[in-house]
């Protein structure tokens, strides 16, 4: 197997694609605070922390799922559970995107780095999160919460308030949707003792639940855009994110769970990146 093929597993192991969930989140965090373009030595420092950080944190999670992705039909065809990866290569991911992550915060200002081993303590706990919680979609929903308060941290120094906003937005944000992608091993989550929200309380209360989280980060991306004093345009931009939301909600029924991953993966994406172009739009054309 050559360097090439063996980066390929490696890209496929931690799903690099997925880093487009986050990535914008905190790009726009940047433009929201500085109304533009920070430092570029501060912004090259921020997106290696959240691409080490998005990571570490699939490699974690990779590597304490194993015993439970070898038994689970959903992964059988994973590089992990095929052995194309090995356990020790998976936790080395994890180790070394987490020490970069750490000094990436150490390159942004002391209070960074000295907060920064919570972050990564959030991004072991979640994976081993439903090994003892019912509501381990919340310590996910921490991790993206962290995401702009960070950015404000290294930026300057303080938490801002519209961050705070939009942290809670993404947190019920990503908790919503991380309840939707539970659905698929709902049966095997009961089987073998995991735990979850739509293990413990069925489809179509975890459905409900999703659909009132985001109903609560469509209300913090606006109060977000309050506290922030954003225009017009990131509003605008905020309900044609609602209207993508709302579609994601319309492909998931009780009785018909086949379009979870267009939801999870396509819509989801749609997301995060409309929410970054309305940003922009509204910082550099204004409202």
């Amino acid at each position: 197997m050559t360097l090439i093929d063996k980066l390929k597993l490696y890209l496929e192991l931690t799903k690099f694609e997925h880093t487009i969930f986050a990535f914008p989140f905190a790009l726009s965090s940047i433009f929201i605070l500085e109304k533009g373009l920070p430092p570029l030595d501060k912004l090259f420092w921020i997106i290696v922390a959240v691409i080490s950080g998005r990571t570490a944190g699939m490699a974690f999670n990779r590597f304490f799922d194993l015993p439970f992705d070898r038994l689970n039909p959903r992964s059988k065809n994973w590089a992990s559970v095929k052995g194309l990866v090995k356990p020790f290569e998976i936790l080395s991911i994890a180790l070394i995107s987490s020490l970069i992550l750490i000094f990436s915060a150490y390159m942004l200002n002391k209070l960074a780095f000295y907060l920064s081993p919570i972050a990564v303590l959030f991004l072991i706990l979640y994976p081993l999160g439903k090994r003892f919680t019912t509501y381990v979609h919340l310590i996910l929903g921490v991790i993206y919460f962290l995401i702009p308060v960070a950015v404000s941290i290294a930026l300057k120094g303080t938490v801002d308030i519209s961050m705070i906003m939009l942290g809670i937005a993404m947190a019920f944000w990503v908790s919503g949707f991380d309840i939707l992608y539970a659905l698929q091993d709902i049966d095997f989550d009961k089987k073998m003792g995991l735990y979850s929200i739509p293990a413990k309380y069925g489809i179509k209360k975890s459905i409900l639940v999703s659909r009132f989280f985001h109903i609560f980060t469509f209300i913090f991306l606006i109060l977000t855009g309050i506290t922030a004093s954003m225009g017009k345009i990131y509003y605008i931009g905020i309900f044609i994110l609602t209207v993508f939301l709302i579609y994601e909600h319309s492909l998931i029924k009780e009785n018909d769970l086949s379009k979870i991953n267009k939801a999870f993966f396509t819509v989801n994406g749609y997301v995060s990146i409309i929410f970054f172009v309305f940003v922009l739009a509204d910082i550099y054309i204004g409202g």
